[in-house]
């Protein structure tokens, strides 16, 4: 795998609170980005991008309004902060859910059902063909994932299942996989993801140890 890390002196940040963002922080790591673990409205400062992980929806935007960081985060990711949502973090992400709760962002203009492959069970890995990351299929991890059932004209569907199920796109600088690319040994989608922070340019500075 060509790892690029054309701005090594980027800082991305990976909404700690709940869900897997110790495997993101891994993968960041590795490719050589300094990392820091969002917890607090302050640690939004000074990072070049976001990255919302998955895990448990419903307890995730709890721990988001109890931590106040919704108004915050709104705020960043309006004002350009790029932000990548995987599976849970794409549910938070998005303007619509089809079902009543939990209350998630608004930010992106998709709308999403959640769960709607059916539960741990009915989890599964496929090869997709997503021409941003080059001509080499992406194998994805699909674990209690989300689908995408509606999006705005300003969204891109990066990738399809066979079916034409939406489990991709991009709306400006934010990204949102049903899918979870931290859980395979391909970090094309992180290099994406890097590469669309390199042109942001984050205001204030950060109060957490940022790890490298």
């Amino acid at each position: 795998m060509n790892k690029r890390t054309e701005n090594p002196k980027l800082l991305i940040g990976i909404l700690a609170l709940q869900g897997d963002f110790l495997e993101h922080e891994n993968i960041l790591r590795s490719l050589g980005m300094q990392t820091l673990q969002v917890k607090l409205p302050s640690h939004l400062d000074g990072i070049h991008g976001l990255i919302i992980p998955g895990g448990e929806s419903t307890a995730m935007a709890r721990l988001i309004d109890e931590f106040k960081l919704r108004k915050s985060l709104m705020h960043k990711i309006q004002k350009g902060l790029p932000v990548w949502g995987t599976c849970a973090g794409m549910i938070l992400l998005a303007k619509k859910l089809r079902e009543n709760k939990p209350q998630p962002l608004g930010i992106m203009n998709i709308t999403v059902a959640r769960n709607d492959f059916g539960r741990q069970v009915d989890s599964f890995e496929t090869d997709l063909n997503i021409p941003a990351l080059g001509s080499v299929p992406f194998h994805a991890v699909f674990i209690r994932a989300p689908k995408v059932i509606k999006t705005g004209n300003d969204v891109k569907i990066l990738a399809r299942l066979p079916d034409t199920t939406i489990v991709a796109i991009q709306q400006g600088s934010m990204l949102g996989t049903s899918f979870h690319p931290e859980l395979t040994a391909d970090t094309r989608f992180h290099e994406y993801f890097i590469n669309q922070c390199g042109p942001y340019h984050p205001q204030g500075g950060s109060t957490q140890q940022i790890t490298n």
